[in-house]
């Protein structure tokens, strides 16, 4: 697909825009002053393949521990600011490598222009966020509610506020639970303004619900071109954020590497135990950097038809399964040692 024009902006050692592949992003929910489970779920967001991660600050303390986390970890780290000014100077002091505010909640012209002033002093990048719960009631009324084009308008009025500060080192990001209305918003503001963005349906919900909405909204917002970093946000472990970002990614074709798992739904012809057997497969390859595709299948009229097509797969029998490579059956093994026949396959692939 042929993606939107945007100005490259330098996080970290990471770029996003310009021609640079989109990036993965996720948001610890630990207590930021907590030094040693904000880092440790850092790790584990990286191993899962986050790209950049984005910490709360809601305290002086939370600021303050920006230095340490950073240290102890490898990608690059975005402050989440809100209303205090002072929290987004003592972030970008700590040695943040971007902040987040929403230059409406932040106050008056001078606190913006102090942010700004920090920020270009260390040469680190602004995203200016937009939520449809924030948005301003001026924009509520004008538009007899909350609407995509609210939405836009407030973001492209935030931004022209600090380019008037002669600052346009940006990120944009317009988010909203109404996946419609998000879609909407991002083909609205794609051709009004060069910055990157940062795209997500937030507050989407549960695993379940919010993988769905997620997948729908950016799908439909990738797919036109529209994008340069995502964030799936969900409630609960944020490793899963990773996970389904990777999919959506690789599914769109805009990412490669990786194992993808296909599996078969299941029905009166299966003869193992083809959902358990399907759930420890996506566990076995869910860090695993080889560029396959993978069939998980459970009976004899798809199975080795679909097996065949992938590059590794198991056919399942009566208690037992095939194991197909490059098309080709290898082996046949017992149903309880498919699992370990799987990884020996993939630890000497070639």
């Amino acid at each position: 697909m042929n993606r939107h024009k945007t100005k490259p902006i330098q996080i970290g050692a990471c770029t996003i825009g310009g021609q640079s592949p989109i990036l993965i992003q996720s948001m610890t929910n630990t207590r930021t002053e907590d030094v040693a489970a904000t880092v440790a779920q850092i790790q584990r967001l990286t191993a899962a393949g986050c790209e950049i991660i984005r910490c709360a600050v809601p305290t002086p303390e939370a600021a303050a521990a920006l230095a340490e986390i950073k240290r102890q970890i490898t990608i690059p780290l975005v402050a989440d600011i809100h209303f205090d000014y002072r929290l987004a100077i003592a972030a970008i002091e700590s040695g943040a490598d971007k902040i987040r505010i929403n230059p409406g909640n932040i106050g008056s012209e001078a606190r913006v222009r102090a942010v700004v002033d920090a920020a270009r002093e260390r040469k680190i990048p602004i995203r200016v966020g937009v939520n449809s719960g924030s948005l301003e009631r001026e924009l509520v009324e004008k538009y007899h509610g909350v609407t995509a084009e609210g939405m836009v308008e407030s973001a492209l009025a935030q931004v022209r506020r600090i380019e008037a500060l002669g600052y346009d080192n940006l990120v944009i990001s317009i988010k909203c639970s109404d996946v419609m209305m998000c879609v909407k918003a991002h083909e609205q503001i794609a051709d009004k303004t060069p910055y990157p963005l940062h795209v997500g349906i937030t507050e989407s919900g549960t695993l379940t619900s919010g993988n769905l909405k997620s997948a729908i909204g950016l799908g439909l917002i990738l797919s036109q071109g529209i994008g340069d970093t995502i964030r799936v946000s969900l409630t609960g472990d944020p490793v899963e954020e990773i996970r389904s970002a990777k999919i959506i990614l690789k599914t769109l074709g805009l990412r490669s590497g990786g194992i993808e798992v296909i599996s078969c739904p299941t029905c009166g012809r299966t003869s193992i135990d083809l959902i358990h057997l399907a759930n420890q497969v996506e566990l076995l390859v869910a860090n695993d950097p080889l560029d396959l595709k993978v069939a998980v299948m459970g009976c004899v009229v798809n199975g080795p038809g679909e097996a065949r097509e992938a590059d590794l797969g198991i056919a399942g029998g009566n208690g037992e399964g095939l194991i197909f490579k490059h098309g080709e059956i290898v082996k046949k093994v017992k149903e309880e040692e498919l699992l370990s026949a799987l990884r020996y396959e993939l630890d000497h692939w070639e």
